[in-house]
């Protein structure tokens, strides 16, 4: 009889199941694939954008030199640009609900029980922050600009939410001793969370001093401190290839089992 490991429980596997299991892949992949879609269509907008866009996708009311496009102008504005993102944030979104389930049961049996409320309100945000992630992707600001705008602010306040809650989580309240790859997943959620923060910080400066001063270049470093948001926030993701490295998908005929 083969065993599965889910966190520090080991639950029997049946070679049964093993038999009409159709296809089994690690957690780890699956976390790492989801993460690999958005950043690769996140890379190819912004060099497409430069390559073959620069003139408009750089141009701002200012009317002064930028070498970058904005986050909002590399996804939304131009084509195949934008049919790029959002068929990799849409396939990425369906996938990020194994996740969740991960997380959920996760919590559930290795998170203390004064604790659990608290990873109610981090499950909810995580499901507000990929909803809002899927709007703001699917209506651009061309389309609709305010609700992309109030879509992004939501994004970004809950993407920031979400990350000190999940760390808080993962480093105070878990009733079992931390393994090494959830060592190196706390290690770079940190990273993660220092980054955004950073990166909000230098958004907001360089996007106030491009509105108040016009000057050359400050559009570019406030593009640049966009993608340090979106970055760290696939970064902070990818640590679920850490947090579930023992785990697998089990998919049949019948449906699909993580064990």
């Amino acid at each position: 009889m083969n065993k599965s490991r889910v966190g520090s429980e080991y639950i029997p596997l049946v070679e049964g199941d093993m038999l009409k299991a159709r296809f089994v892949l690690d957690f780890a992949k699956l976390a790492w694939f989801t993460v690999s879609l958005p950043f690769f269509a996140f890379i190819f907008c912004i060099v497409w954008s430069i390559i073959y866009d620069f003139e408009h996708s750089t141009s701002t009311h200012c009317k002064v030199y930028n070498f970058l496009p904005s986050v909002s102008a590399a996804i939304g504005h131009y084509r195949p640009q934008r049919d790029v993102w959002k068929i990799a944030i849409a396939i990425q979104a369906v996938i990020r609900i194994l996740v969740l389930v991960m997380y959920r049961r996760y919590y559930k049996e290795h998170i203390y029980k004064w604790a659990q409320n608290i990873c109610k309100i981090a499950m909810g945000v995580y499901v507000i922050e990929n909803i809002s992630l899927v709007t703001l992707s699917f209506w651009t600001s061309d389309e609709n600009y305010s609700f992309h705008k109030f879509s992004f602010i939501t994004f970004l306040i809950t993407s920031f939410i979400h990350m000190q809650i999940g760390y808080f989580i993962m480093r105070n309240c878990r009733n079992i001793t931390k393994e090494s790859s959830e060592t190196t997943s706390l290690k770079w959620k940190r990273r993660s969370m220092m980054l955004n923060v950073f990166s909000i910080i230098l958004a907001c400066y360089f996007f106030y001093r491009h509105n108040k001063y016009c000057e050359p270049l400050v559009y570019s470093m406030f593009a640049l401190s966009e993608y340090g948001v979106v970055l760290s926030n696939m970064g902070f993701h990818s640590t679920a290839a850490w947090d579930f490295a023992n785990s697998r998908l089990m998919i049949s005929g019948t449906g699909f089992r993580i064990i």
